[in-house]
Formats: structure tokens, sequence, C-alpha cells
């Protein structure tokens, strides 16, 4: 007797294994916001309202599944509906919705997702403001929502009329085991507006310089890239990371082009930057500077003292496999008139979980009818099993072995491990089998096939 083993370990199974990525920020999530417009000069603004837009979010590649395409519902909102040309407007970004929950069954902890991201400004002027959010969400349990939270960023009034505000590309950095990023973009841009403002003329002097950001966030010691506009042509531009209201180290020089225009890299490696700014001369000026412009440190980095080097390395995250000993078992034979069990061992099977995540795995199996001469047949049912598992030493993982019983064409689970805030290793799986012959079944060789799928 001779059920021989197949293999199915293929990428589908491997993407629906390591699903646990998502819950560490894979997902397309959403903004509103709170304000209120006030004064008669916003007789003619539109009130805030949410609006729903398509988006593409990319998960961490560690997550093994696909882009996930949702509906985003965003709300922005500004500090002062009314402002005049010169002056500031804080605006902030707030997720009220998540186009996705949680997918796995693992709570993730608090204060792990610093979100960033981006609102279009157009009409009477045009530009893009980075917002970002603090390090801070609630709880989220297995398969719940994903939290509310809030991005602010700022920008200057540089023309007088009406302004409107959409929601734009948004990034969920998570810190949790790892440092992984979630990039939802716009599939239409632009988004529906959510608020618009008038702005009234402010009867003085405008600077127009403007800057933009590449990227709202980063790890300390990656580059941005910072483009400005309505500069002085031929003008050294210093672009240079801001702490609050202080300078940090980080800086560097480019020249703007005949248009006043110009594009550069900025190292940022104070985890403290809060923004950018741009300016001419030989110390920052907000008439001759624009910004900031909202970015914020994700994660690495730190200053290095003179006369040390930084040294940095990085763990590399595998997959979740399985091998066998071997493709064929040869099973006892029995004797006809009596039957009774035809027994044999498994090939043992190897289980690799190197993801490095919390996820855990299971090994089942389902076996066809073992067929035999002239048509005879013994049914799948007929086929009982009583499993082991070991895990390697230092296995993060503990194995437990599936239940002693019949496989059948149902399938049964061979082996499993739970999910955990930290799985993974190597393991072993046996079994002992015996198949349950009738005592008069025709003589001659039985076979059937023993599948195994790891997810």
């Amino acid at each position: 007797m001779s059920p021989a083993i197949r293999r199915s370990d293929h990428p589908g199974t491997r993407r629906r294994s390591r699903r646990w990525a998502a819950a560490l920020g894979v997902g397309a999530l959403v903004v509103t916001g709170g304000g209120l417009l006030a004064g008669p000069a916003q007789a003619m603004a539109a009130a805030s309202v949410a609006v729903d837009f398509p988006t593409h979010c990319i998960p961490p590649a560690i997550a093994g599944i696909p882009p996930i395409d949702g509906t985003t519902s965003a709300q922005i909102t500004v500090d002062n509906a009314a402002p005049k040309v010169g002056e500031t407007v804080t605006v902030t970004y707030t997720v009220v919705k998540a186009a996705a929950s949680n997918p796995v069954d693992l709570a993730l902890p608090a204060d792990i997702m610093t979100p960033t991201g981006k609102v279009t400004v157009a009409g009477a002027q045009s530009t893009d403001v980075t917002v970002s959010g603090p390090k801070k969400n609630d709880p989220v349990p297995p398969k719940g929502a994903f939290p509310s939270f809030s991005m602010t960023g700022t920008f200057t009034v540089t023309a007088p009329g009406k302004i409107t505000l959409s929601p734009s590309d948004y990034n969920i950095h998570t810190s949790y085991i790892m440092e992984l990023d979630t990039p939802c973009t716009v599939i239409d841009p632009p988004a529906p507006v959510s608020q618009t403002i008038i702005a009234s003329d402010g009867g003085g002097q405008v600077n127009e310089r403007a800057i933009h950001l590449g990227s709202a966030s980063g790890a300390a010691g990656d580059q941005v890239t910072v483009t400005g506009s309505k500069f002085t042509a031929g003008a050294a531009v210093t672009l240079a990371g801001r702490a609050g209201n202080a300078p940090t180290g980080d800086t560097a020089t480019v020249t703007a082009d005949g248009s006043g225009a110009f594009s550069g890299q900025l190292t940022v490696n104070d985890p403290a930057t809060t923004g950018i700014v741009a300016y001419e001369g030989a110390g920052w000026d907000a008439a001759k500077g624009a910004g900031p412009q909202t970015y914020t440190v994700t994660g690495g980095g730190g200053e290095t003292p003179d006369g040390s080097q930084k040294l940095t390395s990085s763990v590399k995250a595998g997959t979740l496999s399985m091998s066998q000993a071997g493709d064929s078992v040869e099973l006892s034979a029995v004797d006809f008139g009596k039957g009774g069990a035809s027994t044999g061992a498994l090939r043992t099977v190897t289980v690799k979980d190197f993801r490095g995540g919390p996820a855990g795995w299971s090994l089942t199996g389902k076996v066809t009818d073992f067929k035999g001469p002239a048509g005879a047949t013994i049914g799948a049912s007929a086929l009982g099993w009583s499993p082991a598992c070991a895990a390697k030493a230092g296995s993060p993982s503990t194995c437990a072995a599936g239940s002693e019983g019949s496989v059948g064409s149902a399938g049964a689970t061979l082996a499993s491990t739970p999910n955990g805030a930290f799985t993974g290793g190597e393991f072993t799986v046996d079994a002992q089998l015996s198949l349950d012959v009738p005592a008069y079944s025709a003589t001659g060789a039985y076979s059937g096939v023993l599948t195994l799928t790891l997810t």
C-alpha cells in the first residue's frame, strides 16, 4: 500500500500565510477633521465636508499580499477660513474611517502608528501642504477597525480669492517589531474638494516663495527632495531642517535657475526634525524664504559623536516553507480474509518559518480513495494518522501536533503553531499512518495520494 505525498506550497498559499503585516499598517485609511467657520468674510466660503475617493494602498513587501484598493472617506478643515494674503493657515487632515480593518486574529498595541500625508491646495493659489500626526493610536483588536487619527500642517496665503483644499496621498508608518510603511495614493487625483476658504488682499508686499517636499516622512539619514519656486533668479538657496522654531544641523545648498525654481536633496539626520525650510541669505528669514513644510522622522538614525563610526545592520525577513524526506510511503501488507491495519510512517516534513512576524502556521492533509485492482477501492476515510511535531531548539514558536484520527478527503490538521507577539522557527513533523483494510478486499496493490498544504 503506497500513498504518494503531494506538496502544496504555492505563492498564493504563502501570501495568505503572511497577511499579518497588513495589520501593521496595511489598509486604505481615511481622513477628517474638526473646525468651525466664523465671521462675515466667510459668507462665500464653503463649510468643510467629508468626501469619498478611491485609494490604492501598497502593503509592506514583507506582508506578501497584493495592493489594496478601497474608498477613503476624508475631511479637511482649517483654523481660519477667511485669511488675508500673507497670513498662515493651519490645515487638519484626520482619519475617520478605514477602508480596511485589521485582517488577522492578532491585537495591535497602542501608539505604533505615525501618519503623514499631503493636502492639495488649488484655486487662487496652487501648492501641496505636507501634514503629519503624532505617534499615537488606540489598540486595535483582532480583525477590528483601525482607529482615527489627525495630521496637521500649514501654508502661507499668497493670493486673494477662493482657495480649495482636497485630501491627497498619505502614508501609515508603523513601529511594531519592525519599521514598516504603507503608502496610499489617490487613484484619480485630485480628490474632491473638502474645504473652501476665501482669502482677502492683505494690502502689503507678498512673499510668493514656495517649497514642496517629495515625501512627508523618512528614517533618520534619508534624503528628501525639496523643490522651490518664485525665489530670486540665480540666488543661492539654503535647505534646512527645523525642530519647532529652532534650526537643526541638517542643511544643503542649491542654486535657483533663471525662473527662480530649484530642486535639491536634503539629508535629514536629526530625529527631532518637524519641518523643512528654504531661504536666501545667511540665515532663516521668513521674508526671503518658504516653509516650514511639515516633515517627520519615523525611525533609525541618531547623531554620531566625533571620533565615532555608526554601524548599522538589518535582519531580512524570509518565507514560510516546507520540505519532505520523500514522496512515497510503503504501508505493510495485510492478509486476504483477515484485513486490518496496514501501517507505516509519514515521510518527515520540515517546516521553516523565517518570516519574523506574529503569524503562526497550519499544516493540513487530505487523502484520495485508495484504488486497487479491477476497480476495487478503499475509501479515504479508512486512512488514519497519529501526528507528532517538534520545534528545533531556539525556535520562538511552539509546535502543536494535530489530533489522532481519520484523515479522509475533507482533510485534517497535521500540525500548527499559534499567532503571537513574535513567532518563527524550524519544525519537524511526523505521523504514524494506518489504513483500515476490509477483510475481503481484492488482492493486489492499492494506492492513494496524500496532499499536504501549509498556510
